[in-house]
């Protein structure tokens, strides 16, 4: 039967961090967790699983030496000695050569893909579970501007201000110009076109609203440029 050597990538997981310092576990992935997010890892990368006494599955992280001992830098001199104990007695027993059959081989080939595959899976899961946040997000903020932009019309068309018509009021106030309903009047009569009233708390009665061809024929002026959406918005 054919033996090779084989040179292990070493893991520490969670769970034994965790034993060897004392800490809860929960809290132990919390530290991972937030460490991966400050070092801009991406997390299923270390990410595993493990059977409990109670036969549920949770989540574990299998950590190389590199990101635990970046993990336990915030630990006390006592916890910290116990992880870099613990990694020694790791890398002592890799360095010895293992002898492997070729069943060994294709078991650790065959686990080395599956590993592999399921990291690509959940990668994919994620990314596509954030571009679907992400298109409902923009979704959702398409519907709110679009709901202010009615809004902010049926206020304008309420007021008496708009592309469609204006008062006299809200035309001056833009302009700082003095305008005479008079000839506007005359051109709605001419038309056949009646304006609109709308409410103005300054005459209890309310005011005319004149149509937007009255004040470009009489007065020049182009309500679409002077009330635009984008300014009122």
């Amino acid at each position: 039967m054919q033996l090779i050597t084989q040179t292990s990538n070493l893991t520490m997981s969670s769970r034994e961090i965790a034993a060897l310092t004392g800490k809860r576990h929960d809290n132990v992935v919390a530290d991972v967790r937030k460490m991966l997010s400050e070092l801009v890892l991406g997390t299923p990368e270390f990410l595993g699983v493990y059977e409990a006494e109670n036969g549920q599955q949770y989540e574990c992280f299998n950590l190389p030496k590199r990101e635990s001992l970046i993990l336990i830098s915030g630990y006390s001199i006592e916890l910290r000695a116990r992880i870099i104990d613990r990694w020694q007695e790791l890398e002592s027993q890799a360095s010895k050569p293992v002898a492997l059959s070729r069943m060994d081989i294709l078991t650790l080939a065959m686990e080395s893909e599956q590993a592999r595959i399921q990291a690509e899976a959940e990668r994919d899961h994620a990314i596509a579970t954030k571009a679907q946040i992400g298109s409902k997000r923009e979704a959702t903020a398409m519907a709110t501007a679009s709901a202010a932009k009615r809004e902010a019309e049926k206020l304008r068309d309420q007021l008496g201000f708009n592309t469609r018509h204006a008062t006299i009021l809200a035309v001056e106030d833009i302009t700082g110009d003095d305008y005479n309903f008079v000839p506007l009047r005359r051109w709605c009569k001419a038309n056949e076109v009646t304006p609109q009233s709308v409410p103005d708390k300054r005459y209890p009665g309310g005011v005319k609203a004149w149509p937007a061809k009255a004040w470009l024929d009489v007065y020049g002026i182009d309500l679409g440029e002077l009330f635009s959406v984008e300014a009122f918005a």
